[in-house]
């Protein structure tokens, strides 16, 4: 069989089969978006990573204004009279809101991937954590899960005290050293525990207003 009787055999085999050669300019079209969203996806990574590592380096610093302008720099919403100790450590900042004269304690971790949202005159002692996302124990394969965190105003979370994804922390709150805020606390209560539980109620006409940011010396 002659080379054009051949390929003439192909091509009708091929038809008939319902082959259809693909067009070469649509598989450099799809493999052109796939390769956009693999750099995107890399640089994402990248900037988050960036994010991460200026916030820890950041806030090691004895400059209190520092510390705020890099929050602000990576899009952190940062009420007036603010104080934020050294130690912070902060993922997503651009999802993150403190309201007016809040006090942040040294070494605490703020995940705000889900989104976090801290009234005004609240106090976070040391060390204390709130997540806004974690793994799914009932997952299969370990999946990530996120949920808004509310922590509203004259709140006090005491030292070492964790508040898990999806929590609304009521007005005037306190929530006892070691204590983790797995579910809603109402407001004007003293909660503990693990789970946090309410105990008692404190007074409601309570103000707490914390002092402000320029009342410290600036190296603190």
């Amino acid at each position: 069989m002659c080379d054009e009787s051949r390929l003439a055999s192909v091509t009708i085999a091929r038809e008939s089969c319902g082959y259809v050669r693909p067009n070469s300019m649509s598989i450099h079209w799809r493999m052109g978006i796939m390769n956009i969203a693999v750099a995107r996806d890399w640089a994402w990574a990248r900037m988050s990573d960036l994010e991460m590592a200026s916030i820890h380096a950041v806030c090691k610093l004895p400059i209190h204004a520092a510390r705020k302008a890099i929050l602000r720099l990576w899009g952190a919403k940062i009420g007036p009279g603010v104080t934020i100790y050294h130690g912070l450590e902060v993922r997503a900042a651009r999802k993150l809101t403190i309201g007016a004269n809040t006090s942040v304690g040294n070494d605490a971790i703020l995940d705000a991937r889900g989104g976090i949202a801290i009234g005004a005159n609240v106090n976070l002692s040391t060390a204390v954590h709130i997540w806004s996302g974690q793994h799914d124990w009932r997952s299969s394969d370990f999946e990530y899960s996120s949920a808004p965190v509310r922590v509203g105003d004259r709140v006090w979370l005491s030292a070492r005290s964790t508040v898990l994804p999806g929590v609304d922390i009521g007005n005037g709150v306190v929530l006892a050293a070691h204590a983790v805020a797995s579910r809603d606390l109402p407001e004007f209560t003293v909660c503990a525990g693990v789970p946090a539980a309410p105990i008692v109620e404190r007074p409601r006409q309570a103000q707490q207003c914390l002092p402000s940011a320029k009342s410290k010396a600036w190296w603190w």
